[in-house]
């Protein structure tokens, strides 16, 4: 078996049509990603029949112009890599049905990945992963803190019960009239900010690992809606930056928690939110360079949804020998693990 396989990866879980040629799960040859953000922004946020049908017609293309860029054909790969879930049904049947497509016409192993797994393993591109270690992922559809023991195992210690950290964003950015996606421009305003509202860190019962933002919103929506009734000033870079205080420090307590209690190697934090400035610059101060735990956040172009570190996760699959039938298909719900 080759210890250094090429891998042509796809990613197709939410808005973003996305193809890669990764080498040996570390060396990325080639990265396209078609996003659908400014179609979606008109309806202020993702439409998955509209995110589908896009799909459709960029797929052909974007894997076309992965192996043009990379200098390869399919003579050169060793397998082919998709996101078999979690994420919206429609979204994840088109990667699906390609990779399974093309697996078939090209005689090549199928390796379905996890999503999650990807967002994890982006950390191989940017550095060696060493065990155990934590990830915690933040993004507009999971928030959650995974502990790996080793290699290719993987158990969520905690998760969001309501909204995920990129919803709550979101619905707080629709509060304020920015425009989708939210998390940018929240993070623009609270730059210019102050933190002058006491808005609430839902810490929940003693010892949880979980999360949760549902009241933290509600407070937001409370705060404005109350201010605009009595005829105030609401000023929106200072809300911005109190719900961003509120967010930050419960991330970080979760995640200084968790890696002191599993006495880990490294922190990998990533997801679309990981690409937040006052998250990064939060968790460099909580975890600085020569610490005892090592802390690896992807640049912005990994964190965000991608098709590289797709294959940086199959390398995984590749060496533990997992591999898919023709029956695959894409579960919105896949567990991790």
């Amino acid at each position: 078996m080759n210890n250094n396989p090429r891998i042509l990866a796809i990613e197709t879980s939410c808005d973003e049509t996305a193809a890669s040629v990764v080498e040996g799960g570390k060396n990325v040859i080639s990265t396209i990603v078609a996003s659908q953000m400014d179609i979606h922004r008109r309806f202020g946020g993702v439409v998955p029949e509209v995110a589908s049908r896009h799909h459709v017609e960029n797929m052909t293309a974007v894997v076309e112009e992965a192996l043009v860029s990379a200098g390869m054909d399919y003579t050169d790969l060793d397998a082919i890599a998709v996101t078999s879930g979690p994420g919206l049904v429609g979204a994840l049947l088109v990667g699906v049905n390609t990779a399974k497509a093309l697996a078939y016409a090209h005689d090549l192993p199928l390796l379905p990945i996890h999503h999650i797994a990807g967002h994890i393993h982006a950390a191989e591109l940017v550095a060696d992963m060493e065990y155990p270690a934590m990830a915690l992922v933040v993004s507009g559809g999971h928030t959650s803190l995974i502990y790996l023991p080793e290699e290719g195992a993987y158990e969520t210690i905690g998760e969001t019960r309501d909204d995920a950290v990129g919803e709550a964003y979101d619905k707080v950015a629709r509060t304020l009239k920015l425009p989708y996606p939210g998390g940018p421009e929240i993070d623009r305003l609270a730059s210019e900010g102050e933190v002058s509202i006491d808005f609430p860190r839902a810490w929940l019962e003693n010892g949880s690992y979980d999360f949760s933002f549902s009241g933290l919103k509600s407070s937001v929506l409370n705060a404005v809606h109350n201010a605009g009734q009595r005829g105030d000033t609401v000023v929106p870079e200072n809300v911005a930056a109190s719900f961003q205080a509120s967010v930050v420090d419960v991330l970080v307590e979760r995640a200084q928690r968790a890696v002191s209690e599993y006495e880990v190697e490294q922190l990998i934090v990533t997801g679309g939110v990981a690409a937040n400035r006052a998250l990064r610059e939060a968790m460099k101060r909580s975890f600085p360079s020569g610490g005892n735990v090592e802390l690896i956040i992807p640049p912005l172009s990994l964190c965000t949804d991608n098709a590289a570190m797709i294959g940086a996760a199959a390398n995984i699959s590749w060496k533990k020998g997992e591999r898919a039938g023709y029956d695959l298909n894409g579960e919105p719900g896949l567990a991790l693990g």
